[in-house]
């Protein structure tokens, strides 16, 4: 009799501790991942379906993405979150997909960005004759006011009948809240018009 009220007291405990883990990994098993993945390759058709498919098939999801042809090169970088069996299935599809399109894949596990709040969104425009430097140039105006660039893109092409080549730049930044946006236009306008270059600096909208 002793015996078998020991052993039900046994059964009780593992159960009890097969519950307790199964809590503990619930949280765990939902809980939504980041991920960063970034390719490139030659360029051709059918590189952003079979990589999104890839994505959509293992459960995760892209959050946010840049994707561009640079040369004859086609470039890609993916925010992608999902719970962990979605990521390590995505992990694990990598070499594979990137076999099949011939692709050169780099991905890291990340988190959510932290809050912004205290940061307002501007985006300048800068628009010259193609030259060396502009991109380092305004990078460094607003690096010197410890202003952090979000996102930055810049396009040449030549210039309607007279086909001089141009350069365009386009950056988002975060201004600080405490910052006098009146003053910091101010600045960059006037950098702008030492080095000749002609730009604008507005709320993204």
């Amino acid at each position: 009799m002793f015996c078998r009220i020991r052993r039900i007291c046994e059964d009780e405990r593992e159960i009890n501790e097969l519950l307790d883990n199964s809590l503990l990994m619930k949280p765990q098993r939902f809980m939504e991942t980041h991920f960063v993945l970034s390719t490139l390759g030659e360029d051709r058709p059918g590189i952003v379906s079979e990589l999104s498919r890839m994505v959509f098939d293992c459960g995760g999801n892209i959050k946010d993405s840049r994707m561009t042809a640079l040369g004859s090169e086609f470039a890609i970088i993916m925010l992608i979150s999902g719970n962990w069996s979605a990521i390590a299935k995505i992990e694990n599809a990598l070499p594979r997909i990137a076999d099949k399109l011939k692709l050169s894949i780099q991905s890291k596990r990340t988190t959510p960005r932290e809050n912004t709040q205290n940061v307002i969104p501007y985006g300048a425009e800068v628009v010259a004759p193609d030259h060396p430097g502009i991109v380092k140039d305004v990078a460094n105006f607003f690096s010197q006011r410890g202003i952090g660039i979000e996102d930055l893109y810049t396009i040449s092409y030549p210039a309607p009948h007279t086909s001089t080549p141009m350069s365009s730049l386009h950056i988002t930044v975060g201004i600080p809240g405490d910052m006098s946006i009146a003053a910091l236009r101010g600045d960059f306008m006037d950098f702008c018009d030492d080095l000749n270059l002609d730009a604008m600096l507005a709320p993204v909208k």
